[in-house]
């Protein structure tokens, strides 16, 4: 990853791009893969005009752009804690091609790589129940039943988003799923949240709203250092830019307001930030210089040119 050296401190934060983990005091963080999928471009960026965002993000010729999905696995105070699930694998030919789903790396192979499996981790907190974060929540059997994929753990949602979900409008209704979280509530594994809390030492949930009214990002604080996973507040570097907003935000001037707050906080406080959605950049600083925000990566995707 990347042309630096594989392991690297810098002000107190360790860095190994090689298994693409960071420590911050007692708590690490891996950073996993579920794949890759597209979206129209137009839809990800909003107003901002094709004309700009090509330059970074160049469509394909169905006018979709490349998208990762970044999957955080957390380490702390003995527990595992993994940070959304991705798309998953319950997925059929058409929407696979409409996605342009590309699998040759998952969430679990992920897991398989770091010597773990879905029995080994004790916490999936979710940021929002859209399909391509909650998509992996839950696995078909051979049988056909729809079973926890991480048969230990407990699943952190927040109720309001929860509500949201279960009672979609026209509106929202094609990025909620309810087979990739009704099963959860079934099983009886949901702890469900009401408000901005602490889920372990060192990791907590803060509501954004925006994206979706009730959406959260998650913040770890551990050795006076902050990382911060803002899901799709800023789902990828190029949206650092306040004006860039998704056209699938369904309270854009709310994502306006939080992330005017959130940049300034995220550059005084040198925040690590991660992207869930870049296909390249998985974390960097937030950097501004005359008046321009731009991100120094600290973490790439294997394989890009960054």
């Amino acid at each position: 990853m990347g042309n630096g050296p594989s392991v690297a401190t810098i002000g107190g934060t360790t860095y190994d791009a090689t298994f693409a983990m960071v420590t911050l005091g007692d708590v690490k963080v891996h950073v996993l893969h579920d794949g890759a999928f597209a979206l129209d471009g137009g839809a990800m960026f909003g107003v901002v005009p094709r004309v700009v965002w090509e330059k970074t993000d160049p469509p394909d010729e169905k006018n979709r752009v490349s998208l990762g999905l970044n999957i955080a696995l957390v380490e702390s105070g003995g527990k595992r804690i993994v940070v959304d699930t991705g798309m998953g694998d319950k997925w059929g030919e058409k929407e696979r091609r409409m996605y342009r789903l590309d699998r040759s790396t998952t969430l679990l192979g992920s897991l398989q790589a770091l010597g773990l499996s879905p029995e080994d981790i004790d916490v999936v907190v979710n940021t929002h129940l859209h399909f391509d974060h909650a998509g992996g929540f839950v696995t078909r059997t051979d049988e056909g039943r729809l079973v926890p994929t991480f048969p230990r753990a407990r699943y952190l949602v927040r109720r309001a988003e929860w509500e949201d979900a279960t009672h979609p409008h026209e509106r929202n209704r094609a990025s909620y799923l309810p087979e990739n979280y009704v099963p959860l509530d079934e099983a009886g594994v949901v702890d469900f949240t009401q408000e901005d809390q602490a889920v372990m030492r060192g990791v907590r949930v803060v509501r954004t709203g925006g994206h979706t009214m009730h959406h959260q990002m998650v913040l770890l604080e551990s050795g006076g250092k902050t990382a911060v996973f803002p899901a799709d507040l800023m789902p990828t570097a190029a949206h650092v830019d306040e004006p860039w907003i998704m056209g699938y935000d369904l309270y854009p001037m709310d994502t306006l307001a939080f992330k005017r707050t959130f940049v300034r906080d995220a550059i005084a406080g040198e925040y690590l930030v991660f992207f869930e959605h870049d296909p390249v950049v998985v974390a960097g600083y937030i950097r501004e210089t005359g008046g321009r925000k731009r991100v120094e990566p600290v973490l790439v995707h294997e394989g890009s040119s960054a």
